[in-house]
């Protein structure tokens, strides 16, 4: 006789949630809906009059497509805006852009070739503003196909007209305090691209350099301290790496303090710090030396010698930056070419000198090497020094060196006139540092590495000689040349900015831009405006002025600042400097930084080496859930790795989070949260334990989210689905949930559970899996108000005000006994004595102290153990399992070995219990 199939008699899992998530297909529909529902709209409508929390976006560049660097960012910001929303607070997510600048025009300049020269700044303008609109078109497609959800169709753009009026009005507010001042001073420059640049956009790579020492003769000035003779055979010796600033040498620089020796070697005599001869002889091959004279830095003062070269003299002075750790302790000083080198120059009245013009080519002032790039200058000076045996020794070095951040190109220090904003005449420098310590830093060592560039920044060189950005509001006088100072300049042109954009600068006359009456203090009223735009340091740094004060969504300060660890010296310290200037404040709270993403080995992506990864690749293969996923997974605080086989095993836990989601789903295909949920009363002990664990998740959870520490919710909510639900829980409830009656109270109480535990899980991943969260809201069972979106909704909070202390204690023993089961389950199946745990009759053998609250937990702990048998048995040793094979038959409905098997009159294949709900 065939057994008879019990299948349909259970009550087994039903759910239209399919197993593949097919993220790649339906990701898409997804946006779609999104876009449909208007859901951002939505969730900020649905906030309104909450507490606000403000993340600030830091504009990414309009150039090119989005880069894992970039999704990286916006999947991090993402995360905060919708798990503050999620805990309850107005937090809404305006993005933007950074629109003007250099690697915008360069690229402009390659499209339009030989065509540029026809082109007035005006019209080249228009073009610069084609393509930031494309690119900020197509990085806005590709973030919000990550999954962002923000005010996509409004973002601000520092090329509006409006935001570039916020820029006339803010820089207006530094020029008014007389912070902005024009001066001739070394500052960054690159010959490629013939424009300053700022501290901020300068990177340092691996340069090889000439490594010369070179001989400055002593003159008569020295007759006080040498002889006649010494005089004729002494050089004081000098280090250089930068051969072609040599022409511009005004002096030579000593420590003060520092010990100076009169060197014979031979015929000649060198002057060099004691603490440097033996580096001297060994970096020059000197073998013979003897100490003759010595004098302290201070005695030299004032002394000259004979410039190598040139008709000049170079004299002695003295500075206490001069180390001894490398070079000679005489340090060559050109103050048109270094910044300690112009501030000695001041102090000692040295003008800054710099013959090189904007292609870093010698000038006439240099009649010698008129012409000839710096570079390419560096081996001629060399060679010629050779002949007049003025070079002592010469070699190359390897060594870091600042190059363009955009060009990459390496630059040059280079006295210019620029415009600067002084940091210190009104204190800004120190307000700012005194606030810097006032803000929370993640990491925390973001406070000492900020710190330390803000207190030792020179004045900020805020001019480009450039055309694509915003113009620097400045008027000379064609009498006189002084800048013309009238504060109703400033207003007047931001007001026609918001009329006109910046453009007007370009395409208006003087007179229609100054207001009426403007008079040169020389009595003159005919005027020059000057052609340098701002560093776009300033315009982004000004973005919490143009868009947190003026926009109606957001307020002033911003809650939080997230960028790069790159921003220190870019973003974060420009927007400190702006909103202490203008508010005596900084205008973020908190400062959160991530590192930059490399490849598996810790390399810097490059197309060139191959190892390069674009986010598009992984959505195209995986979806944008596992790109999100990745940046949960990792902590971004460093270094960010990001391999193909990474992401493959971050899709492998995600679909056994999936997975999870979809046994919940199955096993409340018949649940009405309305009509069939229990009460908390009337749960079972072991549906009480699952609720005190999805508090415990929450409790955790929450904490990160407001610390920011993604990682650990990603690993928390996979050890969570995946070891306590999966592969404990959810295991265990099979029984009641598939076997039991349908509406029997232990099935209920099952259910019930389930629907909180999935209730809150997909509200707490909905910040990170915003897709699938979503996916499951869907096809969950609710209560007659449902929300449209999970994202509109917030996190849920377990009441466990049922549990104490016995619970927790009796708990803890429970799972103690586990254990020590599992240990002896696994060795009887390894013994193939049973097959499944289900074969096992389990004795448990408990110590006396222990047995009565074991005994009255039986039933409880056959359920957690899944055995068909338990006996427990007092003991006076420690705690003991002892497994056997189960006694009676398998009933064929839920696969239980029971003696009653074969003894009931109808459905014999079946168990008593079985046989009941039949």
């Amino acid at each position: 006789m065939n057994a008879k199939d019990y299948k349909n008699t259970l009550n087994l899992p039903k759910t239209n949630f399919p197993m593949k998530a097919s993220l790649i297909q339906k990701e898409p529909l997804q946006l779609a809906k999104w876009d449909k529902m208007h859901i951002y709209e939505k969730i900020k409508e649905s906030r309104r009059g909450a507490k606000p929390f403000f993340l600030h976006d830091g504009p990414p560049y309009a150039n090119g497509k989005i880069h894992m660097g970039t999704a990286l960012n916006k999947i991090l910001k993402d995360f905060v805006t919708k798990s503050w929303t999620m805990l309850g607070y107005y937090s809404p997510f305006v993005p933007g852009w950074d629109c003007h600048g250099l690697p915008i025009e360069l690229q402009v300049d390659r499209m339009l070739a030989e065509q540029k020269a026809k082109k007035s700044p005006y019209e080249f303008r228009q073009e610069c503003r084609k393509y930031a609109e494309k690119y900020l078109n197509i990085q806005r497609e590709g973030f919000k196909r990550l999954g962002v959800i923000g005010r996509w169709d409004t973002p601000y753009l520092t090329m509006n007209p409006l935001y570039q009026a916020a820029i006339a009005r803010t820089f207006g507010a530094f020029a008014k305090k007389g912070l902005v001042y024009q001066d001739v001073k070394p500052i960054y420059w690159c010959c490629s691209c013939k424009t300053a640049l700022a501290e901020a956009e300068i990177e340092y790579k691996e340069h090889s350099s000439p490594s010369i020492h070179v001989k400055f003769q002593t003159d008569q000035s020295w007759s006080d301290k040498l002889t006649p003779e010494e005089i004729k055979n002494t050089s004081v010796i000098i280090w250089t790496t930068t051969p072609w600033t040599l022409p511009a040498n005004l002096a030579i620089a000593l420590h003060p303090e520092a010990f100076y020796v009169l060197l014979k070697s031979g015929n000649e005599n060198f002057i060099i710090a004691e603490n440097l001869i033996d580096k001297f002889q060994q970096e020059t091959h000197l073998k013979e030396a003897v100490i003759i004279k010595k004098y302290k830095g201070k005695e030299l003062e004032g002394l000259t010698t004979d410039h190598p070269f040139i008709e000049r003299k170079s004299i002695i002075v003295l500075a206490d930056y001069v180390s001894m750790d490398q070079g000679t302790g005489c340090v060559h000083t050109a103050p048109g070419h270094g910044q300690e080198d112009y501030l000695t120059g001041i102090h000692y009245g040295l003008k800054p000198f710099s013959p090189l013009d904007d292609d870093g080519k010698f000038t006439e002032e240099i009649p010698k090497y008129k012409g000839l790039q710096v570079f390419d200058a560096n081996s001629i000076i060399v060679v010629d020094m050779k002949k007049t045996h003025k070079l002592l020794y010469d070699s190359e070095l390897a060594h870091s060196y600042p190059h363009c951040w955009r060009c990459k190109n390496p630059v040059i220090f280079r006295a210019t006139k620029q415009w600067f904003i002084s940091l210190d005449k009104t204190g800004l420098r120190k307000k700012s540092l005194d606030q810097i310590k006032e803000i929370a830093w993640i990491p925390e060592w973001g406070e000492e590495r900020i710190y330390q560039m803000v207190e030792t920044r020179p004045d900020w060189c805020i001019s480009r000689q450039r055309i694509w950005g915003v113009p620097i509001t400045q008027f000379g006088c064609v009498a006189c040349g002084e800048v013309l100072k009238d504060e109703r300049i400033y207003d007047r042109i931001a007001d026609i900015y918001e009329k006109e954009s910046a453009d007007a600068w370009y395409v208006k006359t003087e007179k229609e831009l100054l207001p009426e009456n403007c008079q040169c203090t020389c009595g003159s009223t005919e005027f020059k405006k000057g052609m340098d735009i701002l560093d776009v340091w300033f315009d982004s740094g000004a973005s919490h002025e143009a868009v947190m004060t003026q926009d109606p969504d957001l307020h002033w300060p911003s809650d939080i600042y997230l960028e790069g660890n790159d921003q220190y010296r870019g973003w974060f310290n420009s927007s400190l400097l702006i909103g202490v200037h203008l508010y005596e404040k900084s205008p973020y709270r908190i400062c959160v930084t991530h590192g930059m993403v490399v490849d598996e080995k810790g390399y810097k992506m490059s197309k060139t080496l191959g190892n390069f990864i674009d986010p598009e690749e992984i959505i195209e293969k995986y979806g944008a859930e596992i790109l999100r996923a990745w940046v949960a997974m990792v902590d971004y605080k460093e270094e960010v790795r990001v391999s193909f086989a990474l992401i493959e095993k971050i899709a492998e836990s995600y679909r056994k989070l999936r997975n999870t989601c979809r046994f919940m789903l199955g096993n409340l295909y018949d649940f009405d949260p309305t009509n069939d949920n229990v009460h908390f009363e009337h749960l079972t002990e072991l549906d009480k334990w699952a609720l005190m664990q999805i508090k415990l998740l929450e409790d955790k959870i929450y904490k990160a989210y407001q610390n920011y520490e993604f990682h650990i919710i990603y690993h928390a909510v996979q050890n969570f689905s995946i070891v306590d639900m999966s592969s404990f829980y959810l295991n265990i409830l099979k029984d009641r949930l598939y076997v039991l009656k349908n509406d029997s109270l232990g099935r209920r109480s099952a259910q019930t559970v389930i629907y909180h535990l999935l209730n809150s899980l997909i509200r707490l991943i909905a910040p990170i899996y915003s897709f699938t969260a979503d996916e499951v809201w869907e096809h969950m069972p609710h209560y007659e108000q449902k929300e449209e979106s999970v994202h509109l909704t917030e996190f849920l909070h377990t009441n466990v005000s049922f549990i104490d202390q016995d619970f927790i204690r009796r708990w803890e023993l429970f799972l103690e006994i586990r254990e020590i089961v599992l240990k002896e389950l696994e060795t009887k199946r390894e013994q193939n004595i049973i097959h499944d745990s289900l074969e096992a009759r389990l004795n448990l053998f408990v110590p006396s102290n222990k047995y009565d609250i074991v005994n009255k937990y039986k039933d409880l702990l056959k359920e957690i153990f899944i055995v068909s048998q338990l006996q427990i048995e007092k003991t006076d040793g420690q705690m003991k399992a002892m497994v056997e094979k189960a006694s009676g038959n398998k009933c064929l409905r839920c696969w239980n070995y029971d003696d009653s098997v074969g003894t009931l009159s109808e459905n014999k294949d079946v168990c008593a219990r079985c046989n009941s709900i039949l």
